[in-house]
This record gives C-alpha cells, sequence and structure tokens, in this order.
C-alpha cells in the first residue's frame, strides 16, 4: 500500500478520537491562529485506536534493537506503552519529567527509579505524540546522549512540523503542516469568524466565546 494512502488512514483513525479538529477558528501554543488543531490530550483516549497506532510505530523500528522506549507527557508515554508492548525487543518503558531550564529552554529530568536502564551503550527509541517545535524531542536525544547511549530512531503520531529534522530516522504516522497567521493577518479574524471556546490556547488567560469544534472527514 502507497505511504500517501497509509497516512490518510493513519489521519483518519486519529480523527475518530476526536483530537484533529479542524474548519474552525484556533489559537495555538505559539499565539498564532489556524483552521487546524490537534488536541493532544484527546489521542489517546481510545485505548484499542491508541494500541494500533503503537504498534504501527513499533514495527515501523522491528528491525532496531531497543533496550528503552523513552517518552515524556502523559499522552506520548501511555503511547510508548503501546510501542514498547509492540516492539519485538520488549523494550522497557521510560519517562522523563519535562520543564524549563534557562531563558525558557526545554529540559527533561530522568527520575532516578529508572537511570539503571539508560546506560552507556543502550540503545533508545523516543516517542512523542504530537510534533511542532521538536524542543521535546531535542530534550530527550540530549538526555540519552548524556547517558552515553543512542537513539536508534524517533516514533511520533503527528509532525505538525515538517521544516524540523533529526539525525536520527524519524517516522510519523501523519506529516501535515497547518498554514497559520498572525492575529493581525489572519483571514479568520478579518470574517469576524469567533474563536473556539473548547480548544487551543486563551489568550492572556482571557476565556473565549465561540463556536464548539466541528469535525470533517479526511
Amino acid at each position: 500500500m502507497e505511504a500517501e494512502v497509509l497516512e490518510r488512514i493513519n489521519r483518519g483513525v486519529i480523527m475518530r478520537t476526536g483530537a484533529y479538529l479542524t474548519n474552525d477558528h484556533f489559537v495555538i501554543s505559539s499565539g498564532r491562529h489556524a483552521r487546524e488543531y490537534v488536541e493532544k490530550r484527546l489521542v489517546t483516549t481510545e485505548p484499542a485506536f491508541t494500541e494500533g497506532l503503537g504498534d504501527i510505530i513499533a514495527q515501523h523500528f522491528a528491525a532496531s534493537p531497543v533496550d528503552v522506549v523513552l517518552t515524556s507527557g502523559i499522552g506520548a508515554t501511555i503511547l510508548g506503552n503501546c510501542v514498547a508492548g509492540a516492539h519485538p525487543s520488549r523494550p522497557k518503558l521510560l519517562y522523563a519529567v519535562k520543564g524549563k531550564g534557562k531563558e525558557g529552554k526545554t529540559e527533561v529530568t530522568l527520575p532516578r527509579e529508572f537511570s539503571p536502564f539508560l546506560y552507556r551503550g543502550s540503545s533508545a527509541l523516543i516517542v512523542e505524540d504530537i510534533l511542532t517545535t521538536g524542543s521535546t524531542i531535542r530534550a530527550l536525544i540530549r538526555l540519552v546522549e548524556e547517558r552515553e547511549g543512542r537513539v536508534v530512531g524517533i516514533g511520533s503520531l503527528w509532525n505538525r512540523n515538517t521544516r524540523v529534522k533529526f539525525h536520527s530516522p524519524f517516522f510519523a504516522l501523519v506529516n501535515q503542516n497547518f498554514p497559520t497567521y498572525v492575529r493581525e493577518e489572519c483571514p479568520l479574524c478579518q470574517k469576524g469568524i469567533p474563536l473556539n471556546a473548547e480548544y487551543g490556547v486563551a489568550v492572556g488567560g482571557a476565556p473565549r466565546r465561540g463556536r464548539g469544534a466541528r469535525r470533517t472527514g479526511s
């Protein structure tokens, strides 16, 4: 089956979880406006779908021996558990705690209980749910390299910034950039379309009034 067809099927599965929202007016984390939005908290709410999506990522990297699957964040860890369970190496699942360091740079810390499993020469498969800037993945890569391990691959459900590149092999079930706009140039604002009140980022913490999210077919 062609990659484009497979990606369309994967996108349809993610849509069925309610995570992919489109044909509306959202403010994303950067503060820019968009017609589309991926609500990452909803991606893993359907266990059967999550297991299936995790299996696809695991099979993509099945030829690579993996000692640990490394994640950060609740959604990515749920997905990572499914990837670890489906990978033929039967790797350990580790999660790192994410925070902000100097100048707001994303940093991750590995709980000390997990330290024995990420050792010199160990092979790590990094799993993320939604890739936007790549800052979390880069922080996880630094963590592995600081412990003298090696990253054999990076798997993600949705890559919404195809300009982001990594040295390690990267695989996403869906690769789709979203057109985004600064508020002053947003065509949705110019048409008077209200911001979605349920999903997206509230500007300045202020409540928003708008329409409920609408979903469309793939």
